[in-house]
């Protein structure tokens, strides 16, 4: 089986979206009859790291908008078949139709927040996604959201969460050097991660901001270290002295992806009580780390907690719930709850593997499943007899 996927970014990439994609790429090339993953990323802005085996990653096509499609249009021009395509982004979609027409095969569209869930001013986006025969959605918000507008049907989609690697997250003591660097000795740290940008001001840290003078009356010691970078960190420091909270927020700034665990170990909770997530890995890398979190009642964050079981849940409109959601947090003990294996790498990489069984292989099923999880098989042996 050869697939070819075309996607924002992934290795070399930094984020949710980029995160996932890596570990779509990992999960595909392991699936047991690939033989071949040509992955077309549209951008790279950091180290790649180690490739998968079997996976061709064209470098060349993310330079730019022209790159791109160019790159694109020569694969189209020389090689002949492909068993399926991926588009693991929908902004990508026109370009994924046009390479699942040219080699009649099957089309698969993922989808993962704020991005679907109102139709796209992008030309010819909404007919291109009449080609797709199966759909991935990272949450049941998104799927819902997106299902309101598109035109396909509920049968279509499937929901394969974001995983976290709980091999690379674990529990463990506050780093001294962490502490030192930003002055944080005795004090209680309640943290967000996440891009500081003016299109993404849902992710609740204005929210937070708000509720800090209150919670520091209460918690002199307490501290809003905020993990990110983007346009919008100018006026979310300028409303941190506004309120007359400068001197308990930290604006931590961009992190590389080797130093998050270390960040979240700093923190005592983790907080994002935003409108536009379409699921948040961070949540699942700060539970991974033993740190009690604060999600939304107003987003797909809820599904990150398996709707509060995992964590707490609060209103991003309502200021008391949030205030009193960070102090219950905050007394929460460091530990991992077992139900978060529900998230883990092993169990994204069987959902996967239940797809494209389904899709593409499905006399495989029975097999895979002897192997893998029961849970994830159940409708699928259905269908396979």
């Amino acid at each position: 089986m050869n697939l070819l996927v075309l996607l924002t970014d992934a290795f070399g990439g930094h984020g949710g979206i980029a995160k996932f994609n890596r570990d779509l790429l990992n999960a595909l090339c392991a699936y047991p009859k690939v033989e071949e993953v040509t992955a077309f990323p549209r951008t790279i802005t950091e180290d790649q790291g180690v490739l998968p085996d079997r996976l061709i990653y064209e470098t060349q096509a993310a330079r730019g908008k022209r790159a791109y499609v160019y790159h694109l249009g020569r694969l189209l021009a020389q090689r002949n078949s492909f068993d399926g395509v991926i588009c693991a982004h929908i902004h990508l979609i026109p370009l994924a139709a046009l390479a699942a027409r040219r080699y009649r095969a099957p089309l698969t569209l993922i989808v993962h927040g704020i991005e679907a869930w109102r139709p796209p001013r992008i030309s010819g986006l909404r007919h291109s996604l009449q080609s797709v025969n199966t759909f991935v959605s990272v949450s049941l918000l998104t799927k819902q959201r997106f299902l309101e507008w598109a035109p396909l049907r509920d049968e279509q989609g499937h929901i394969i969460p974001d995983c976290v690697d709980l091999s690379k997250y674990g529990p463990g003591p506050k780093p001294e050097s962490l502490i030192e660097r930003y002055g944080l000795s005795g004090r209680r740290i309640i943290m967000t991660l996440g891009r500081l940008r003016t299109d993404e001001r849902y992710k609740g840290i204005e929210e937070v901001l708000e509720v800090m003078p209150s919670l520091v009356r209460e918690m002199p010691d307490l501290v809003y270290m905020i993990v990110g970078d983007g346009d919008d960190r100018f006026r979310l420091e300028s409303k941190a002295r506004a309120l007359g909270i400068d001197s308990h927020v930290v604006f931590a700034g961009f992190i590389p992806e080797k130093e998050k665990a270390a960040y979240y170990r700093l923190a005592d909770a983790f907080v994002m009580p935003g409108r536009g997530e379409g699921f948040g890995i961070v949540y699942l890398e700060a539970m991974a780390c033993g740190i009690a979190v604060v999600a939304s009642k107003a987003d797909a964050s809820r599904e990150a907690v398996l709707d509060g079981r995992l964590g707490v849940l609060v209103d991003p409109d309502n200021p008391e719930e949030i205030r009193s959601g960070i102090c219950k947090a905050l007394t929460r003990p460091r530990v991992i709850q077992k139900e978060l294996e529900y998230f883990s790498i092993q169990r994204f990489i069987e959902r996967w593997h239940a797809l494209l069984g389904e899709c593409f292989d499905a006399e495989i099923v029975n097999e895979l499943a002897a192997r893998y999880s029961p849970s994830c098989f159940g409708a699928l042996r259905q269908r396979a007899r």
